[in-house]
């Protein structure tokens, strides 16, 4: 059934009212919908803050936009790397010492179907390691400033949770017997959002005035699967991302600046296109499979994931 909340061309950006004072934290903001994130947050006078792996592609993106919205635009990046827990911690140390706001932290860095098992810098196999580890700490180590802020959490997840093996593999986490691609970026996606989920019923116990909200792009054109996938996976993706299924990386963007903006939203939901298979079409919830949260398997990632950090949670 069809969100209708927002009418029959779902959420928008044109929702949006003026942003000044407010403050957003994007990871992997220099490309693909995080960069179209930051545009929707600069055109109505917010600050951003990119957290982003590579120097030369975050200062191009900086150019980019101060050519977009003016000299004053308010954007700046903090080099961060995702797979490397030492940078995280890094970056949001930084983040806590120069950022005195975060109205919205949004999760939206991800690598996705790496052909061949490999390890981050902290011996996780690298999707697990980027996409949910990585967040996993910067969200903890940024919890008590987006608290102060009165301000969200915004995890960008993927409909890949409804693929794969739908839980987690805890017996072989790595996948040192059975690696592949897509299941294991199926479960690293799964993860971040089972993380969500578990957070928000820790937040409800605890009456600390932080939401979580869990969307996804559905189809768009990003770099995602172009820059990590491996080449028979790009060439399949470069012929379907020019058919009419795959949505713009704007679009891609509506759920996460949605989620980051928007009054009266549903926690325990996934947000995203509506139309055929929510691979695109208008903007609302959509439908959430129940193996996402459930409260066993939550409740030990978070354990297996304080354990793997060494990051523990004050909540």
């Amino acid at each position: 059934m069809a969100d209708t909340t927002f009418g029959p061309k779902g959420w928008t950006p044109e929702r949006l009212g003026s942003l000044t004072g407010k403050t957003y934290l994007i990871t992997g903001a220099n490309a693909g919908a995080g960069f179209q994130a930051a545009r929707s947050f600069l055109s109505k006078g917010a600050k951003v803050v990119m957290l982003n792996r590579s120097a030369d592609k975050s200062n191009a993106a900086i150019k980019e936009l101060k050519e977009e919205f003016g000299p004053n635009a308010d954007v700046r990046f903090i080099r961060m790397d995702l797979s490397d827990l030492a940078s995280v911690r890094a970056a949001a140390a930084e983040v806590n010492n120069t950022v005195s706001q975060i109205d919205a932290l949004i999760c939206n860095a991800a690598i996705a179907q790496v052909p061949k098992q490999k390890f981050t810098v902290d011996g996780f196999e690298s999707q697990l390691g980027t996409n949910h580890y990585g967040h996993f700490v910067l969200c903890g180590m940024l919890f008590d400033r987006i608290e102060a802020s009165k301000g969200r959490i915004v995890v960008v997840a993927s409909l890949g949770y409804n693929l794969g093996i739908k839980t987690i593999q805890f017996d072989d986490i790595n996948w040192d017997k059975n690696y592949s691609a897509n299941p294991v970026y199926s479960q690293s996606k799964l993860a971040q959002m089972m993380f969500a989920y578990e957070l928000q019923d820790r937040l409800k116990r605890t009456g600390k005035d932080v939401q979580v909200y869990v969307c996804h792009p559905g189809a768009s054109a990003t770099s995602l699967i172009s820059t990590s996938g491996g080449l028979l996976t790009r060439l399949t993706w470069w012929f379907i991302s020019k058919t009419p299924m795959v949505q713009t990386a704007e679009k891609g963007a509506y759920p996460e600046i949605m989620c980051a903006t928007e009054d009266g939203l549903e926690q325990r939901a996934l947000y995203g296109p509506t139309g055929l298979m929510q691979t695109g079409g208008p903007v609302g919830k959509g439908t959430l499979n129940p193996h996402a949260y459930d409260k066993a398997v939550m409740e030990k990632l978070w354990e297996v994931s304080e354990q793997a950090t060494g990051f523990r949670w004050a909540i």
